[in-house]
């Protein structure tokens, strides 16, 4: 005897195991059972001797996934991947023995459920994002897959007591965040209720245990009241002959849990526990329902609501109204057809479940329609946290409903915009959107449509585009990542210029040349992280704001940190030939390559140290730069000078000076009596009053400087003199 993760209870395992092959038996023709059984009986030898966290056989969550399926109504081959989803992961069984015996339409699910859990990543957040987009790219290429993923984490959250508190959190966490929202969005609420009531028993036990306990003895206190409305309703219906179902049904959990929390509300303030349904064959039957309904008793104003007329984005339809009795009692009734109810339940599982009725089939091409939508601009994001932020408002956020000139019916989120509905309607409205008018009205564009709004949208073929600025307060997911998609390629050749130079004056600002750091290889390194086909798409992606600088900027340093050394024998003697290697001797190391560094410019009579590089020999480094303190210690040798060179040394000095006409003429007199060259000269007047001159100068030994500080400190125009770091 073991316990089941299902129900919780003491069972024989393999009672629960055989429940799956009586539904199957009950379901199925012969040729789709023996391929069933065929898949069931591979599964079970695969996964012989392993166990799950509840001590129990391991081959019980793939039939209990199977089984969920088959409730569902699923296609054989989707049931018999839900036996095989875990075998390529966890077991010697490898695709192509998934093809040879089950064919390559099951491999194909069974491998775009696998790809979705062998994900590894770095950080949380850079997992949650990944997998969120590639469940989008699992969909598109068929929605079987994320339905076998739902049904495994549905059995996965019923045996979740098993895992350590830590697990449990963060799995309840990600169910809540990524797969109730999907489960809600595809219309299979019976999946979508049970995740989220596992995920407050796990996220807030204690509210969870309290509505538990208190609903149920409510319920019953309700039961007689709720048994006389159906009675009342199912003698409604057969006296106008209409033949319909009446049913009470309470309402989940989360939803009772969610309502408290939003409205700050008690669970005695909760009228509407359970909701009472009407089920009948046509659309004009549920009107005429409606309207008897609030014939017999009051309707509360505000809460009527017609989803058949204007159906949710998941395709729900249903008439919803909240009615008061005689004596005060408030309840809620949901009338909708058998139809409408299949799709409610199923979503669109439905599809498969009911596939003999051909009338589903516009249904599901709509909520395809969604998911292609997403794919159509998902694809120009290289970045996936950047998709999952451009996709919360679609799956997360309550709908408004508005309307075009013509009387098409647009879904958009709450608190969406005049940019918004243009976007919706095409990519090219949106980017030659002018204006807007609103009931009539013209808006301005940043303006918060409401339900029932006739939006009409002004556009001119003369406009560059869309403003950077609708960033701002656009609420689809897609109309932000329509408007990035078009600074990306509209304005590549100006974003590539922006990024470079930002790129450029930052590397500067940390002692380094962009071109130094930027290298082939640090390059394909960083491609490899961000997704980049050349240099020109990372420049622009800085350039238009798709990634920071610093993101770009920290890892070409640290690759230019890490490079491994070259051998002396591999050193390209030309270089050698033509750098002053013979004027510096670093401890214990003779034949490298050696450089000067950018960031302080070292000159002869300078303390300085060799850093040992990997891959581009020693750089010198002035003892007193910044940036010694940043390299690895282990790396730092002494250094010395030997002797002269006949190259010149770049040495740049900051002046300090008043405000005088002449004082440029000074100093540039200064350098040239003493022979030396001036290679740059940058000055201004401060906020101070002063006036500031950046100054590099090209020495041959130490004592050039020191002499030009001591001639320019002479005049007593001159406030200070010293030497900078680049």
């Amino acid at each position: 005897m073991s316990r089941c993760a299902r129900h919780g209870c003491a069972v024989d395992i393999k009672e629960c195991m055989k429940t799956v092959l009586d539904k199957i038996n009950e379901n199925y023709s012969d040729a789709e059972r023996q391929l069933l059984l065929k898949a069931y009986h591979y599964a079970e030898e695969m996964h012989k001797n392993q166990k799950r966290a509840s001590g129990e056989p391991y081959f019980t969550h793939p039939c209990a996934v199977a089984e969920i399926l088959v409730d569902l109504g699923m296609d054989t081959p989707s049931v018999a991947a839900a036996f095989l989803h875990d075998v390529i992961e966890d077991t010697p069984a490898t695709p192509e023995d998934i093809r040879s015996r089950f064919g390559d339409e099951i491999l194909t699910l069974v491998e775009g459920v696998t790809k979705l859990d062998k994900i590894r990543f770095q950080t949380r957040e850079e997992e949650d994002a990944e997998n969120f987009r590639k469940i989008f790219v699992a969909m598109a290429n068929d929605v079987r897959v994320i339905i076998i993923k739902l049904a495994d984490r549905l059995h996965n959250m019923r045996s979740l007591n098993f895992l350590s508190h830590e697990r449990q959190q963060r799995i309840a966490r990600e169910t809540l965040d990524i797969f109730t929202p999907l489960a809600g969005r595809l219309g299979i609420s019976q999946i979508k209720c049970e995740l989220e009531d596992l995920c407050l028993k796990y996220l807030d036990p204690e509210a969870y245990e309290y509505l538990a306990a208190n609903i149920h003895q409510r319920l019953e206190e309700r039961r007689n009241f709720v048994d006389l409305v159906v009675a009342q309703l199912q003698k409604m219906l057969n006296e106008d002959n209409i033949k319909g179902e009446v049913f009470g049904r309470p309402k989940h959990f989360y939803s009772i849990y969610r309502k408290m929390k939003n409205k700050g509300l008690t669970l005695d303030q909760i009228y509407d526990l359970t909701a009472v349904r009407v089920i009948v064959n046509t659309t004009e039957e549920c009107y005429e329902v409606l309207g008897k309904i609030h014939k017999r008793w009051k309707p509360v104003p505000g809460r009527i609501k017609d989803y058949i007329a204007t159906p949710k984005r998941n395709m729900y339809q249903s008439l919803h109204t909240t009615v008061v009795t005689n004596f005060g009692q408030y309840f809620e009734i949901q009338i909708r057809t058998f139809e409408m109810h299949k799709m409610a339940e199923y979503g669109i599982a439905a599809h498969w479940k009911y596939k003999e009725q051909k009338s589903g089939e516009n249904s599901f091409d709509q909520r395809l329609s969604w998911i292609r939508d997403v794919m159509d601009w998902q694809g120009s994001l290289n970045d996936s946290k950047e998709f999952v932020d451009s996709l919360k408002n679609d799956l997360y956020s309550n709908e408004l409903l508005v309307f075009t000139p013509h009387g098409k019916v647009i879904s958009l989120p709450l608190e969406a915009t005049p940019v918004d509905f243009a976007y919706s309607i095409h990519s090219e409205v949106g980017n030659k959107c002018v204006g807007a008018k609103v009931n009539g009205k013209i808006v301005p564009l940043n303006s918060k449509l409401k339900t029932g709004d006739v939006v009409e949208i002004l556009t001119s073929t003369t406009t560059k585009g869309p403003s950077w600025d609708w960033l701002k307060f656009v609420k689809s997911g897609s109309a932000k990542a329509k408007i990035r998609q078009f600074f990306k390629k509209e304005m590549k050749e100006e974003n590539t210029k922006t990024g470079r130079a930002m790129l450029e004056a930052e590397a500067k600002r940390r002692g380094y040349s962009l071109n130094d750091i930027l290298t082939d290889d640090s390059f394909k390194k960083l491609s490899n992280k961000l997704v980049f086909a050349n240099v020109d798409e990372m420049m622009a992606s800085v350039g238009y704001g798709a990634v920071s600088v610093n993101q770009i900027i920290y890892k070409l340093i640290d690759y230019y940190k890490k490079e491994m050394p070259k051998p002396a024998e591999a050193l390209d003697t030309a270089k050698l030939n033509h750098t002053p290697a013979g004027s510096v001797t670093v401890k214990d190391m003779s034949g490298l390559l050696v450089r000067f560094a950018h960031c302080c410019n070292p000159v002869p009579g300078d303390r300085i140290v060799g850093f040992v590089s990997r891959g581009r020999g020693v750089i010198i480094h002035r003892a007193d730069c910044p940036n010694v303190k940043e390299l690895e210690s282990d790396r730092i040798q002494p250094a010395e000078w030997t002797g002269q060179t006949e190259k010149g040394f770049i040495a740049g000095i900051k002046i300090l000076a008043t405000d005088d006409s002449g004082i440029t003429a000074f100093i540039t007199s200064e350098i040239a009596q003493l022979q030396l060259t001036m290679t740059q000269i940058n000055g201004r007047l401060g906020k101070d009053g002063k006036a500031h001159f950046d100054i590099n100068v090209k020495l041959n030994k130490r004592s050039d400087l020191d002499l030009l500080v001591n001639h320019l400190k002479k005049d007593k125009r001159i406030i200070d003199v010293f030497r900078t770091s680049n």
